[in-house]
């Protein structure tokens, strides 16, 4: 969670290796919650995102050759580390707890949302 020390190592790795760089598994994980209105309000993981791109186009104004970019993960997914459902990282929610329990339906967060403005713009519209 440091988009300075993102574009800093960014500027490493390229000055190191003099190659292309392509950015894999970024995200935030965290517990979501639903709002009343059954929406998930993930602004957190909005601006966690937010910062990162535009650290990343910063090292891009530095000449950092980045080839691409992909977000840790588009849909909420079990832990290969822990097992754990509960820290979620994804863009869609998947009704499944910890133990294995749940509908397996899916809502698109806030997040989904934005990051698909994201795209469309080819990350020019960050708001």
């Amino acid at each position: 969670i440091d988009p300075l020390g993102l574009r800093i190592t960014m500027n490493m790795m390229y000055d190191r290796y003099q190659k292309p760089l392509f950015l894999v598994e970024n995200g935030l994980g965290a517990k979501d919650e639903f709002a009343a209105n059954g929406e998930i309000n993930d602004d957190y993981r909005i601006s966690y995102l937010r910062e990162h791109i535009r650290a990343m186009g910063e090292a891009i104004a530095d000449g950092i050759p980045l080839m691409g970019y992909t977000t840790w993960g588009c849909i909420d997914l079990v832990s290969a580390s822990t097992g754990e459902m509960s820290k979620r990282y994804g863009f869609v929610f998947v009704d499944r707890d910890d133990a294995g329990n749940g509908t397996l339906t899916r809502t698109r967060k806030k997040s989904f949302w934005w990051y698909k403005k994201v795209i469309a713009s080819n990350g020019e519209d960050l708001e």
